[in-house]
């Protein structure tokens, strides 16, 4: 075995953990808030994708100054799609907003393959790496991760120290009590949709800067994002960020022992042991 191609791939799997689990953390935010199986998070995080490439590419900016304007459109269309399309049926059975959800995210693949169309697109973002014998880490990844951690940060600080993420936070643990509280209860609800939805498109926007992509690609980083939910625990995001990481470090370390085709099989056993030995996840749900 080769010690220094095994670290290279173990940091490099490691480096996209904390993207993977940013998009994760979306997913089970809102699912811990509202109990609502967001299918539409694929195509979120290809939106975001999408986003990026249009302000880089059309108005010319910067791609990590379009990452930040993404950040506000992406919390309006999560807003936007939580009161349009989960909001009438918030109360109704688990398969009625799985439903909802699935339906927006069809309309969203439909409406970005007639804009888009299907072919491949790709950012040209170049920045300086960092070398220490023959271990490669770029500068884009090393970008996205520290992106990432800030973007963490901001989401804990905002939902620990404010008293609109405390709300956040009452609405999760028990709606009816915070509505006896007088908190506005769907007005919070919107917020957390929106937020979790805003995390999607952050990390579609950073996956945008290290790899091409299609209108399909969201469903690759949505299956990713489900398994790091179950592994890190429902309804809880720091624990999905950790699964993030694990899965980031099991990728980078299995491509050394087997052909690449073959991880996400891996991955998905993983899913189903958890499933079978410890359905609360390795960090536990909330």
């Amino acid at each position: 075995m080769n010690i220094e191609a095994l670290l290279a791939s173990s940091i490099d799997g490691l480096m996209l953990g904390f993207i993977y689990g940013l998009a994760a953390m979306g997913l089970t935010l809102i699912f811990g808030v509202m109990r609502v199986i967001n299918i539409a998070h694929g195509p979120i995080v290809m939106l975001g994708m999408y986003t990026v490439y249009v302000l880089t590419t059309q108005f010319g900016l910067n791609p990590y100054l379009a990452i930040f304007l993404s950040i506000f459109l992406a919390l309006l269309f999560g807003v936007v799609m939580y009161f349009v399309a989960v909001h009438k049926v918030i109360n109704a059975p688990e398969l009625t907003t799985l439903l909802a959800t699935f339906s927006v995210s069809l309309i969203i693949i439909g409406v970005a393959t007639v804009v888009f169309t299907t072919t491949p697109h790709a950012l040209d973002v170049t920045l300086p790496g960092f070398q220490a014998g023959a271990i490669t880490i770029l500068g884009t990844r090393a970008v996205a991760v520290l992106i990432a951690i800030i973007v963490t940060a901001a989401l804990y600080a905002f939902l620990y120290r404010t008293r609109t993420g405390k709300s956040i936070r009452a609405v999760a643990n028990n709606r009816s009590a915070a509505e006896l509280m007088g908190i506005n209860t769907s007005g919070v609800l919107g917020l957390a949709f929106g937020i979790g939805t805003m995390l999607a498109a952050i990390s579609g926007g950073l996956i945008a800067t290290l790899f091409s992509f299609t209108v399909l690609s969201g469903g690759n980083y949505e299956a990713k994002s489900f398994v790091i939910v179950v592994l890190g625990g429902l309804g809880n995001p720091s624990g999905a960020l950790l699964g993030g990481i694990v899965l980031g470090l099991l990728e980078g370390i299995t491509t050394i022992f087997v052909p690449v085709a073959w991880v996400p099989i891996f991955e998905y056993v993983i899913f189903v042991l958890i499933l079978l030995v410890r359905p609360n996840g390795l960090f536990g749900a909330r």
